[in-house]
């Protein structure tokens, strides 16, 4: 709701849980005809759900838990930050700090012919094989290596076009039926490439937009059931993300945020077990709502999920996806808010999959009224934030293998081997201090539990922060380990982390990076 307030600051460019004891079965056909699939880590292949679950190929329940990575639907036309950063480092980061989905935002205008991105630095090797490339063609790359790092990806139809969002899902310069149009075209773009698992048919429909109400020009419940049909008919086995919308029989919440209606009048798909519904919530640093100023709050905001969206879940109705959530966690009552949040979305330790799946908003630090994961310098990450989400945080998914980019070469030979690469790039040097990133890939045959890095500087640096690894430095030597979260790499694949030192100037070190 209030989404005139999301504004991208870049200046580039403008209910009671019911006790499911049937909810975590595999459904014995489903297991039969995926056997092969079942020793595969979670996450193989398409998804589909059953009641409040996702489940993969093997049946096996999988949790979305990952970010916005917004800007393709901005005038940039494509994802921003490429301005300062390599695209392949950018996830890697992603998945270091344990993200495993990418929610991409777009506007038809992507698949306009020739459309093409803006604001992207290619200096010093940064997104070289981007060069030339058209937006649409960026995101493939972007996907094939998500893909290749263990990320699923969801598009998400953001806006008609890149002026701003509509409140329903067409305009008078962008009907339904090109709509309709672009989300085939998307989806046979990227049939039989399971990275992506689905898409968001349309961005926060609010007022006018009703929901069961009948009329075809306002319902957006039969406009999803229209488009998702549509999806289907081209690859049937993506997942079809439905959002609510703003007002329901007088109630109204944020925009996308209300599914009241959902549980009375649900989306109808051709295919069946295809559906997710998806809610947005947000802080009062997007616009302030009654709830936050009630004396009971924060202990009242599990009766305001449930009454808007949670009853879908805890009824076993359908999945719940909040597609988005976010805040600059400048008051305390953001603050509250959050970590109210974090909580009724049910802890990974307790729940696992079983839980609400979410991509937090946003990856990037240029959206105004809520910031993001990142810093406004486009590499160092908010650690409060990020410190919110992290019980909420699922495993990572399998690598789909392929390059996961970076350097070195493999592991040769018959049978399985150890072995990895480190990567060192400097992202800004201002003289008295740098900023570097290291992309640590696994370069042999067999999967890592974890590694380490080692180098030496030729001058007297210092590493004053450094995240996403440990470190220690003696002398000139510095060695950094992986983290708890980022020390498991499956053959092929890459992670990051990154540091702070002084002074600048340094000249680039040989790194050495072994399988600890």
């Amino acid at each position: 709701m209030f989404r005139s307030l999301r504004r991208a600051l870049c200046a580039a460019a403008a209910a009671l849980l019911l006790p499911l004891a049937g909810a975590q079965t595999v459904h014995a056909a489903t297991a039969g005809a995926h056997a092969k699939a079942t020793a595969e880590a979670p996450g193989a292949g398409y998804w589909h759900t059953s009641g409040r679950q996702i489940l993969d190929a093997a049946g096996q329940p999988v949790r979305i838990a990952g970010v916005n990575w917004f800007g393709f639907e901005t005038s940039n036309q494509v994802v921003h930050g490429l301005w300062s950063r390599d695209y392949k480092n950018m996830i890697d980061q992603m998945r270091s700090l344990g993200y495993n989905t990418i929610r991409l935002p777009y506007s038809d205008d992507i698949l306009k012919s020739g459309a093409m991105p803006t604001s992207i630095d290619f200096s010093s090797g940064k997104n070289a094989d981007l060069q030339g490339l058209t937006s649409l063609q960026v995101m493939d790359k972007i996907v094939t290596y998500a893909g290749q790092d263990g990320l699923k990806v969801i598009l998400d139809r953001h806006r008609p076009d890149s002026s701003g969002q509509s409140a329903l899902w067409y305009t008078s310069s962008v009907p339904e039926s090109t709509w309709i149009a672009d989300l085939k075209a998307l989806a046979s773009r990227y049939k039989g490439q399971d990275t992506v698992i689905g898409i968001d048919l349309h961005n926060e429909p609010h007022d006018p937009a009703c929901w069961g109400c009948g009329d075809q020009s306002t319902d957006w419940r039969l406009a999803a059931e229209r488009a998702g049909n549509a999806v289907l008919s081209v690859n049937p086995n993506l997942l079809v993300f439905v959002e609510g919308v703003q007002t329901y029989n007088g109630v109204s919440g944020w925009w996308g945020g209300n599914l009241m209606g959902a549980g009375q009048y649900p989306v109808r798909l051709d295919v069946a077990n295809r559906v997710v519904y998806s809610a947005h919530d947000y802080a009062t640093s997007v616009a302030q709502q009654s709830w936050f100023s009630d004396p009971s709050f924060p202990d009242n905001m599990p009766g305001i999920w449930d009454k808007y969206w949670g009853y879908l879940f805890k009824q076993n109705i359908a999945p719940v996806w909040v597609g988005e959530f976010g805040t600059t966690l400048q008051s305390t009552v953001d603050q509250k808010w959050l970590a109210a949040l974090v909580s009724y979305l049910r802890p990974t330790s307790t729940y696992g999959a079983d839980s609400f799946q979410w991509t937090f908003w946003s990856w990037n630090p240029d959206s105004g009224d809520t910031g993001g994961i990142l810093k406004d310098d486009w590499q160092t990450v908010d650690t409060v934030k990020d410190g919110y989400l992290t019980g909420i945080k699922a495993p990572l998914f399998a690598s789909s293998g392929g390059s996961g980019g970076g350097t070195g070469g493999g592991g040769g030979g018959g049978g399985s081997s150890a072995a990895c690469t480190a990567a060192y790039s400097v992202s800004s040097d201002w003289g008295s201090g740098f900023n570097a990133d290291v992309t640590v890939k696994n370069t042999g045959t067999a999967p890592l539990s974890s590694w380490k890095v080692t180098w030496t500087w030729s001058g007297g640096q210092k590493v004053t922060s450094l995240w996403n690894a440990s470190y220690t430095q003696s002398g000139s030597s510095v060695t950094a380990t992986n983290t708890a979260y980022n020390g498991s790499l499956a053959a092929g694949a890459s992670t990051s982390f990154g540091f702070g030192a002084a002074p600048g100037g340094a000249a680039t070190p040989t790194l050495t990076c072994t399988p600890a």
